[in-house]
């Protein structure tokens, strides 16, 4: 995976799927965690960042997508675990493969990935602002009727959008 530790921070170059299904958004969470983001992962070096989103997502809940458009490309400053971090993110719009049982909004889909448990879950669209998503642009940016591709900076709560 592409992430390194440079003097105090930590930098990594992160794939993800923003997948729609009406007016819903697929989100996960990983265990022990008290906030939900988009499914993906650490792209591995020499491969290209859509083919960590469809590897990420068959590791994770065995699902196969098909990745549709780059949404945005992310600059991503913020603290976890205590480790100050800088992240470089290409989050890209995906489509579940037909008859996926990922497709089934009402119930929640448990994956894994080391040995942390992920919860897979349909969040509409709407509801965004009332749970804890990071990062937290991710509420503005997905509930905006049409989405052009964005460039996004992130620096702690505050954050940019350009189209």
């Amino acid at each position: 995976m592409i992430s390194f530790d440079t003097g105090s921070h930590r930098f990594n170059l992160r794939a993800a799927a923003v997948v729609f299904q009406d007016e819903y958004v697929l989100l996960h969470q990983v265990e022990g965690d008290d906030f939900w983001c988009l499914p993906g992962g650490r792209v591995e070096p020499g491969e290209h960042a859509a083919q960590t989103v469809v590897r990420e997502m068959h590791e994770e809940v065995g699902a196969s997508v098909q990745i549709e458009k780059t949404l945005c490309v992310v600059e991503n400053f913020f603290s976890h675990n205590g480790r100050t971090n800088h992240e470089i993110g290409l989050y890209f719009v995906a489509r579940l493969e037909s008859g996926s049982p990922l497709l089934d909004l009402a119930v929640s889909h448990h994956g894994s990935e080391g040995n942390k448990r992920l919860t897979f879950s349909w969040v509409s669209r709407q509801r965004l602002s009332e749970i804890e998503v990071r990062p937290t642009f991710l509420r503005q940016l997905l509930q905006a009727e049409h989405i052009a591709l964005a460039h996004v900076i992130q620096r702690g709560s505050h954050f940019e959008i350009s189209y």
